[in-house]
């Protein structure tokens, strides 16, 4: 049957849909507005399941705080085109003022509110119709607090939170630590918020490390003692490849092969622990200064203060932060 052209655009308006599915949803629905909407709907759900092994990996993350809570959402789907497209992004602003409205626990309350007649999970399957790629909401995050600021990184790719104990604390400040967190990354508040398990795992990985250093030091020096060049001695096929390119003749290579196989035993039962367990609580510290919020340079200041120095002098405290990208890292 014809339909009109109000019918097609009322349609349209509702589900983002294009307009040749809309005319075709309701010329199957012979004119049935909400038998088109549920047409549109499963034809959604099927893309979905079909596409379901495909790789979401681009996407939109958005954030949001005010009165005193704040929330990041990230909706993931398979290319940057739809990812940047109007309707995708107003899809994840829709999506993210619900959990403002709702404030949901985790994310399976968010997929579970209802939003326009349907739930969030539906409403995303919905656009994933509409598009043709695979869609879901892959993350959700909150911070309730006496002040909570949000940041938004530009692409839509990159969103954080920093939640503050005083509701009249400097905005610009907090504001600021939003954009270090999201620019830097760190993995907890200061030394004391992360868990001991923590801090010893990365410790034997970094003595592993120092230990690992100092045997491929007295390699490299045993080779250039062997008159080799370590670089082409690195490894067992590159001395394969570098000998039959002619860079080390046969006599080096076997030389080479013995001292790799023989100096890391030797040096190993020789390390000194001491020496290591120095080196290594060194490297940790390091680690805990480029990790943590407050240890950090603050990106914002020219003369390389830490972060910690600049809440003191503006007299604000950060009690959490959050932090959602789609971003390789």
């Amino acid at each position: 049957m014809a339909v009109s052209l109000a019918d097609i655009k009322k349609l349209r308006d509702v589900t983002g849909a294009g307009m040749m599915d809309v005319k075709k949803a309701l010329e199957e629905a012979n004119g049935d507005f909400e038998v088109a909407k549920d047409l549109l709907r499963k034809r959604g759900q099927a893309i979905a399941a079909k596409r379901s092994e495909r790789e979401a990996t681009e996407g939109c993350v958005l954030a949001k705080a005010e009165n005193g809570f704040g929330a990041i959402v990230a909706v993931s789907c398979e290319t940057d085109f739809v990812a940047k497209n109007a309707d995708f992004v107003g899809l994840v602003k829709k999506i993210l003022d619900v959990a403002m409205a709702n404030q949901p626990a985790d994310l399976e309350a968010l997929k579970n509110l209802q939003v326009d007649n349907l739930t969030v999970a539906d409403l995303v399957t919905e656009r994933s119709g509409v598009t043709g790629e695979k869609m879901e909401l892959s993350d959700y995050t909150f911070l309730k607090a006496a002040k909570v600021d949000a940041y938004n990184h530009l692409g839509n790719k990159l969103s954080s939170l920093v939640a503050a104990s005083d509701a009249n604390a400097d905005q610009e400040t907090v504001h600021g630590i939003a954009m270090q967190v999201a620019a830097m990354a760190p993995i907890a508040l200061d030394a004391d918020h992360i868990a001991k398990e923590v801090i010893d795992k990365e410790l034997q990985v970094i003595i592993e490390k120092t230990q690992q250093d100092e045997i491929n030091k007295a390699v490299e020096i045993a080779l250039k003692k062997a008159d080799i060049n370590p670089a082409h001695a690195d490894s067992d096929d590159h001395i394969t490849s570098n000998t039959a390119k002619g860079w080390l003749t046969e006599e080096q290579a076997e030389k080479a092969r013995q001292i790799r196989q023989e100096v890391p035993q030797q040096v190993q039962q020789s390390l000194d622990n001491a020496k290591i367990e120095k080196i290594a609580q060194g490297r940790l510290a390091k680690f805990l200064k480029e990790s943590t919020l407050v240890e950090q340079i603050y990106v914002m200041s020219d003369k390389k203060e830490v972060v910690k120095d600049i809440l003191k002098s503006k007299n604000v405290a950060i009690t959490d932060f959050k932090r959602i990208t789609l971003n390789q890292e």
